[in-house]
């Protein structure tokens, strides 16, 4: 729906016009201006500019009127109107050649045809046109609003704009994933997602210059398969391009030379997506709440009654009717990560938040690959993970869950350090808190015994586990603290990990030239510290006795050190 060149050729106040060239172009020509210029030409003409002029500054020269004729082609304009009669007589061949080499229009005005004439006509038409252009974007504006109301899934709104813009097009994400294609073919998604994978698109250029449109500034393009895309950012109220529509256009719409209903329908349709996003995040973000909420209170025991349970997990889609084994993991460095990172990235809160997203992305991927349903969240510093686990399955159920998640993580999120800690069977529905519990109690063992980034299965806990017992009665906290506290004292007055030398010391059985080496001392060093030892405590290191109340103290000292109540 535009104004031509013919259009205006055929008012009846041009019966008299002639056009000298192309004239076969006068159909295809829009217009969208009109002006009157003389020389000097320089930037005063727009594109698509259909320009009256008498030609009065060439004095009948024809090099100055051939580069007055040269400005005007450059330019971009519809077409020139020359009145006849006066400063011109005669279009000189010259000049005609130059004009058809360019397939540009020069039409012959009479000399009595008043410019303002032509000028209202022309605008009277261009201004109806842009008033139904701007009824048929606000009818575009109503439509995508309904869709997004009626809870449209994006393909059906990509296919609506499709047949507004006649154009094929393609949604995307910020990193060019395709989320919604309308009217591309599989070999043209194929190619993108080379492209993509390139790092051609999305385009990263500057803005185009010359265009002061807001909204066109915004717009870049590129070449897909032979065909131009124009690329326009799907915002959020950040101003980040949380996505991008990409349409197919004429070539030389690269450089902003669209229609300006075409503008207005994309712009129509970023609003569209970035609320349809908007609106889509909500829904996941409240999702992905409850189902953090549904896990926290199952692995708590928060739950009155079974029924309760099962009505809530049938609601947020998962089934408690499957056998579950807890795991609890723990990512130990991410605040010293953090640190190292710009201060200007944003708060540790939010940062925190989207490395464990990445975690939560990559444990339900691994469920996925092997076939099982899981459950996750993420409270208190704890993943709390509920994997399926098949009855004919054994331990390596949950050991090749944990192996495919750290393979994954090691090359996407190398430097983050996890802990492990692998429940028991959750044999009925009251059995998954006990099940996360001792997953927990497991994963805080192993923190002790073998340090972070480790594994520890509840079932390998259980001389800990009895060491705790004991040391959860008075008697024995009597005895542990009677022992070890002056080791404890000297340790933390002097740093030289008595504790730990003798821990060394015992699980050597007793070799001095061994132990020396595990702790990197000289012989006289590690002997100087065993004796302090002994003079300390009052024990004998030969003395098997001695040796087994001592042992048995430091690991329960360390044992309790594991609790939170204790710690």
């Amino acid at each position: 729906m535009q104004l031509t060149v013919q259009d205006v050729l055929d008012y009846e106040l041009l019966e008299g016009a002639v056009v000298r060239t192309a004239k076969e172009h006068a159909q295809m020509r829009p217009v969208h201006w009109v002006s009157v210029m003389e020389m000097p030409v320089e930037n005063f003409v727009r594109r698509n500019e259909l320009v009256l002029t008498t030609a009065m500054g060439c004095n009948n020269e024809l090099e100055t009127f051939r580069g007055f004729v040269q400005d005007i082609i450059d330019s971009g304009a519809a077409a020139l109107m020359i009145a006849m009669g006066r400063h011109v007589y005669e279009i000189p061949k010259e000049v005609a050649q130059l004009a058809e080499e360019h397939s540009f229009l020069l039409v012959e005005l009479p000399w009595e045809l008043r410019f303002s004439t032509v000028i209202e006509e022309v605008m009277i038409d261009l201004n109806d046109l842009h008033r139904q252009e701007r009824q048929r974007s606000e009818q575009v504006q109503q439509e995508l609003l309904k869709l997004i109301l009626a809870d449209a899934e994006l393909e059906k709104i990509a296919a609506y704009i499709r047949r507004e813009l006649d154009s094929a097009l393609l949604i995307t994400d910020a990193y060019g994933t395709v989320q919604a294609a309308a009217g591309f073919s599989r070999a043209k998604l194929e190619e993108w997602e080379q492209q993509v994978g390139k790092g051609l698109f999305p385009i990263r250029q500057a803005a185009p210059k010359g265009n002061r449109d807001p909204m066109i500034q915004k717009f870049r393009s590129g070449e897909l398969a032979g065909q131009m895309l124009l690329q326009v950012p799907v915002l959020q109220v950040s101003e980040e391009a949380q996505g991008y529509l990409f349409v197919e256009v004429q070539e030389d719409a690269g450089n902003g030379h669209i229609d300006v209903f075409s503008i207005h329908v994309l712009e129509h349709a970023a609003t569209t997506i970035s609320l349809w996003r908007s609106r889509q995040n909500a829904v996941e973000e409240t999702k992905a709440a409850l189902r953090m909420d549904f896990v926290r209170e199952l692995a708590n025991g928060e739950f009155t009654s079974k029924e309760q349970a099962v009505s809530r997990a049938r609601a947020l889609g998962y089934d408690l009717g499957l056998p579950y084994i807890a795991l609890a993991g723990s990512p130990e460095n991410l605040r010293e990560l953090f640190g190292r990172r710009n201060p200007k990235h944003g708060s540790y809160t939010e940062w925190s938040k989207s490395m464990v997203a990445y975690i939560e992305e990559e444990i339900h991927y691994a469920a996925h690959a092997m076939k099982r349903t899981v459950m996750t969240g993420y409270v208190d510093g704890y993943l709390i993970i509920f994997l399926e686990k098949p009855p004919e399955s054994g331990q390596e159920n949950q050991i090749n869950f944990l192996d495919l998640i750290e393979r994954r993580l090691g090359n996407l999120l190398p430097e983050v350090v996890l802990s492990w800690g692998i429940g028991d069977h959750a044999q009925d529905f009251y059995g998954f808190s006990s099940s996360f519990q001792h997953a927990k109690a497991a994963l805080e063992i192993g923190r002790m015994k073998k340090g972070p980034g480790h594994r520890m299965d509840y079932r390998d806990t259980r001389a800990d586990r009895l060491l705790l017992q004991l040391a959860k009665t008075e008697g024995m906290k009597d005895i542990i603290l009677s022992t070890i506290q002056p080791l404890v004292e000297y340790d933390q007055q002097r740093q030289m990990d008595l504790i730990g030398t003798f821990s060394a010391y015992n699980h050597y059985q007793g070799n001095v030239s061994q132990t020396a080496r595990a702790l990197n001392l000289h012989r006289q060093s590690l002997l100087y510290r065993l004796r302090k030892i002994e003079s300390l405590t009052g024990l004998s290191l030969v003395d098997p006795d001695d040796l087994f109340l001592l042992e048995l103290c430091v690991r329960t000292y360390r044992i309790r050190a594991t609790e939170p109540n204790d710690a």
